[in-house]
């Protein structure tokens, strides 16, 4: 009796936290109009691999909260290196010369890790203001160091570098850009290395040698002596899980040298393990003048980001003003010492806790997961590297037609998949975007495939759906 006393009002609690959070929280990319008619989804815990709503039901995250828990949820070390932290020194500013061990300690063990190189460290909240404070320490580099021209900047499309005022024009995804006068002037894109939507499909050295003719192309257009900075993704992310061939990233490093423009390397979905290694650059011996990190850098579990800088762009920087001139960029939480702690905790789980080689082991059992899906009806491509995956769906494979957008087969996919118990991304070109966490094991990693795959089967059974397929 007191179990059926208790469920109504549980029931009556979740539907007034809706009508709160719809009356007054925006969020993140979503269309106000919709997110009023559909309410929230009210997540109230997790542990490991599996996330726990509002009314109870268990379902497993295979895209890491937001491609960020790459520890998984309820790590008590995490909240105990917090706690600490709080107790002793809650806030430390960075300005005026002040500073705190947990931030020195990150950034060293930063540059430690992090490709060879790269020996400076900026922190920030997040991803977004990683790139935007690296957009405007290009700017900086270039001023001081007599080149004021070289103000252009060149990305790729179906990129993904936040949503700040600067950054999201670099973003090359028509919702960051719609009524936000974006991209700007000095903002341009070439073409994905996308193997699957290429006329080069299985040429792979084609493939690259084309970005790098576009990378040039764009260069020679827009005048070698007016381009800052190439920004990519190693994995582009957001677009859709976009995997170049194996070697694309040190052929576009190779150009940026040649035609004496900065490479920024976004890593901000990419590095602590995402696609193996620590960073995704180290696959391929690349460091880049710039990169930005944020996700895994703490998991998820505090906000931070940062912007790993070369000796080179830093000495320019530096010797660009006399020594009683300050550098005009900084936040007021920039190396927080609580985000700092947590992400050496963080650091420690990945190498010293064993959770990066568990990820290393573990992607075999992904790779053969996306692999077992390649024959499914719906599904055109399956690709991947590490524990970042996709799979794209399609109306007919021969021809590779997407389906009618008025069909919202994306809509359907993520409402089923969540109906099934499985959380993962779907995109709005019916990609199905994948980032489990690196904790999974392989029993799991099953799991998460076969839920997807039930997915698919109850997909396909919709009449609508089958009546497209070629």
């Amino acid at each position: 009796m007191t179990t059926m006393a208790s469920t109504p009002k549980m029931h009556q609690s979740n539907r007034n936290l809706l009508d709160i959070d719809r009356d007054h929280l925006i969020h993140s990319v979503t269309s106000f109009r919709a997110h009023e008619a559909r309410g929230a989804t009210m997540l109230q815990s997790g542990k490991g691999m599996w996330l726990t709503d509002m009314d109870g039901r268990e379902v497993l995250d295979a895209f890491a909260g937001l491609w960020c828990v790459n520890v998984g949820y309820g790590q008590d070390s995490i909240v105990e290196a917090a706690a600490e932290q709080m107790r002793r020194l809650p806030y430390a500013t960075g300005y005026f010369h002040f500073g705190c061990e947990p931030a020195a300690r990150l950034a060293e063990r930063l540059v430690a890790l992090s490709p060879e190189g790269l020996e400076h460290v900026y922190f920030t909240l997040g991803g977004s203001d990683a790139v935007d404070s690296a957009i405007r320490y290009i700017t900086h580099y270039y001023n001081a160091i007599g080149k004021p021209a070289k103000k252009q900047c060149i990305a790729l499309e179906r990129g993904y570098h936040g949503s700040s005022s600067t950054g999201a024009g670099l973003t090359a995804l028509a919702n960051f850009h719609r009524n936000f006068d974006l991209p700007l002037r000095w903002q341009h894109h070439i073409s994905s290395p996308y193997p699957y939507r290429s006329d080069l499909e299985g040429d792979d050295a084609a493939i690259i040698a084309r970005s790098v003719q576009q990378l040039k192309d764009r260069v020679a257009e827009l005048g070698a002596d007016n381009v800052a900075a190439f920004f990519c993704e190693p994995i582009q992310g957001s677009g859709g899980v976009i995997v170049p061939p194996v070697g694309w990233l040190k052929a576009m490093r190779q150009a940026c040298d040649e035609l004496d423009i900065l490479l920024v390397a976004d890593e901000v979905i990419t590095a602590f393990g995402r696609t193996g290694p620590m960073f995704a650059c180290e696959a391929e011996g690349v460091t880049p003048d710039l990169m930005t990190v944020a996700k895994g850098l703490t998991s998820g579990y505090v906000p931070m980001g940062a912007v790993l800088m070369s000796d080179k762009v830093y000495q320019g920087i530096a010797d660009g003003a006399a020594a009683d001139v300050v550098i005009g960029h900084g936040a007021t939480y920039s190396g927080h010492p609580v985000s700092a702690a947590v992400g050496l905790e963080v650091l420690r789980l990945y190498t010293e806790g064993g959770i990066l080689a568990n990820g290393q082991k573990v992607a075999a059992r992904f790779d053969a997961g996306l692999a077992g899906l390649a024959d499914h009806p719906l599904v055109g491509d399956t690709r991947g590297r590490g524990l970042l995956g996709a799979i794209e769906l399609v109306a007919d494979k021969g021809t590779k037609a997407r389906f009618d957008p008025a069909l919202k087969v994306a809509d359907r996919l993520f409402n089923d998949g969540y109906a099934n118990g499985v959380i993962f991304r779907a995109f709005a070109d019916n990609i199905i975007g994948l980032a489990p966490a690196l904790c999974a094991t392989d029993a799991e990693m099953d799991e998460i495939f076969a839920r997807i795959r039930k997915t698919l089967d109850g997909l396909l059974e919709q009449a609508d759906i089958h009546a497209t397929l070629g």
